[in-house]
């Protein structure tokens, strides 16, 4: 506390200064009323940006204001508190019906109410005297016109004089210029009630403004606090677009991707492909999973709060494989090497029998050929995975079966399935001292080793096109004999095979179908023209094509041994020879196919 004396600060509970020894006693509300006054002078502090152009940019520090704002509070609150007990005090102090008052009419109003209104004696009356007087004012009552055009009413009184009317009633009444209408309290009240109705227009004329921009402005979408999981793609494959519901700008971060989203128009959403959730697990992987993201709501400071988890099922494609070779999953070979091709999707990861082959799969078109030995022990399994990118693992087994010898025998390695010539070389292998036997056609068989080392040799003859089976057999005295069936896809050159066919004409289509048994011995070559009407199988592929100039009739059946696959709808040329009938329409295999 400052000393009013000396000026020396002191503490505010010393009596006497400490320097001049005057007294200090300033009650407590003068010691604090100092605090009120107090406010800061200067400048608020202010903060200086910098662009990357080296603009200045001077902004308060918002500090400041509050604390202004915190002070100006304070200072009302306090105001407020005093008049509060002012009114109290005032309510509740009793009122002298004897009291003698005098108070001017506020400014503003007519000329006529300028005067001042004053008030004389009033002496209290009896209750039935009271509602005798209301009554009779209420009869004496007049509505007039105000001069801003606003009714009103007023009581007119008799014009009695004052005198005559405290000797009647034994009371006075107000005097001077307003006795002849004391209009201002009903004013006051029509005012009110005119006020209250333009008011309540008013709010009406604003609800049906806005209900109508309500009604006619594009709906948004309603807000959910659940997310909307659907599926999409991603980069050509298999995904789901999460849209997680927030407030626009705030971020959400989810932990399983280690990345943020910011919420636009009511959503933040996320894009994840399937195979995010499955591509380093290894081992055998259902068709479908649950897969969960963990969102996190973060805040400017970088606080994290956890959300809801979002759970949604996802489906795991299989990897795919097409057994080329052999055609079905179980077979009967007759050679020690067997060759199985299959078809992956380039890129794929292979593996027979647990062997690693990836490498032997074409970059290009996903083709693998794997050379199988096998043993004359029955079946001989041949276990083919495959794990392809964005795909679970997939699994096959082939089974070839080769017949249990007691006399080996086997044909040389590389002894080939298909030839265009037709005639083919053949070396084998037996028990040496064996009897060996030739049951097909052949030529050359040259035995000259057959007792020293059991190898010998032959020409194989092929005498229709396609498949041609070579049969041999070895015998020997207390054993049983091995039989061995090998088959040979014959198909002469193209220059060779087309040159031989016979147009479809309607003359040579109904000596096809009469003749039918004939034309497939000698296996006949035709030439099949038009479009593809219908398909009959799709392994191995069998279509309908019209052979007739206007292609609507002479139908005919085609099985297609050639390169390329057939669409219906498509015109082709396609050379075949006879095979059979089928619903009373020529079987043709198709060995060279041609387009338009």
């Amino acid at each position: 506390m400052k000393c009013p004396e000396c000026g020396q600060w002191n503490r505010a509970s010393m009596p006497h200064c400490i320097n001049c020894g005057a007294p200090l006693n300033i009650d407590e509300a003068s010691r604090l009323a100092w605090k009120d006054s107090l406010r800061d002078g200067g400048a608020s502090k202010s903060y200086l940006r910098a662009d990357e152009f080296g603009q200045m940019d001077p902004t308060p520090d918002p500090r400041d204001s509050l604390a202004g704002e915190m002070q100006d509070l304070k200072t009302r609150k306090k105001e407020g508190a005093l008049r509060k007990d002012r009114l109290a005090k005032e309510k509740s102090r009793p009122t002298d019906p004897a009291e003698i008052t005098e108070e001017s009419v506020p400014s503003g109003r007519s000329a006529r109410y300028e005067a001042p209104m004053r008030a004389i004696r009033v002496q209290s009356t009896s209750r039935n005297e009271q509602l005798q007087r209301q009554e009779s004012e209420s009869r004496h009552r007049v509505r007039y016109m105000e001069e801003n055009g606003v009714f009103a009413e007023s009581r007119s009184y008799d014009p009695v004089p004052q005198a005559d009317v405290y000797r009647a009633t034994g009371s006075w009444h107000l005097a001077g210029p307003m006795t002849a209408a004391v209009a201002p309290p009903k004013k006051k009240h029509t005012f009110l009630k005119i006020l209250l109705v333009l008011l309540l227009l008013a709010v009406l004329g604003a609800g049906g403004w806005f209900g109508v921009q309500y009604f006619t402005r594009d709906r948004a979408p309603e807000q959910s606090s659940d997310a909307i999981v659907t599926a999409s793609l991603l980069d050509d494959v298999a995904a789901h677009t999460i849209m997680i519901p927030g407030e626009n700008g705030t971020t959400i971060y989810i932990r399983e991707l280690h990345a943020s989203y910011v919420v636009v128009d009511g959503y933040a959403t996320v894009e994840v492909a399937d195979h995010t959730w499955y591509d380093n697990l290894e081992g055998t992987l259902d068709e479908t999973m649950d897969v969960t993201l963990t969102p996190f709501l973060k805040t400017s400071t970088g606080r994290q709060t956890p959300m809801p988890a979002i759970t949604y099922p996802i489906i795991v494609p299989t990897s795919q494989i097409t057994l080329e070779s052999p055609d079905s999953l179980r077979t009967n070979v007759s050679t020690t090497m067997y060759t199985i091709r299959i078809v992956v999707d380039p890129g794929s990861r292979v593996f027979v029998n647990g062997v690693d082959c990836s490498d032997t799969v074409s970059s290009e078109t996903g083709e693998m050929s794997y050379n199988a030995t096998v043993q004359p022990i029955g079946d001989n399994v041949f276990n083919i995975s495959v794990r392809s990118q964005y795909c679970r693992e997939n699994n096959i087994a082939v089974v070839l079966y080769r017949e249990p010898q007691e006399i080996p025998l086997d044909l040389a390695v590389g002894t080939y399935g298909t030839t265009d010539q037709k005639v083919m070389k053949v070396t084998a292998t037996t028990l040496p001292g064996a009897y060996v036997e030739v049951t097909t056609p052949h030529s050359d068989l040259n035995i000259t080793d057959l007792d020293k080392t059991g190898k010998f040799t032959f020409n194989a003859i092929f005498d229709k096109i396609g498949d041609n089976t070579i049969s041999i057999s070895s015998s020997f005295p207390g054993m049983r004999t091995s039989v061995v069936n090998h088959v040979v896809y014959y198909l002469p050159p193209a220059s060779e095979y087309t040159k031989k066919a016979w147009p479809l004409t309607a003359e040579g289509y109904s000596e096809l179908l009469s003749n039918i048994s004939v034309r497939t011995a000698k296996g006949q070559v035709y030439v099949v023209t038009g479009v593809v009407q219908y398909s009959v199988s799709e392994k191995p592929q069998m279509v309908v094509i019209n052979t007739s100039e206007d292609g609507k009739s002479q139908p005919v059946l085609v099985q297609n041994y050639t390169k390329i696959s057939w669409k219906v709808g498509n015109y082709y040329r396609i050379y075949a020879d006879a095979f059979s009938t089928y619903n009373s329409m020529p079987w043709l295999n198709a060995r060279y196919t041609y387009t338009k």
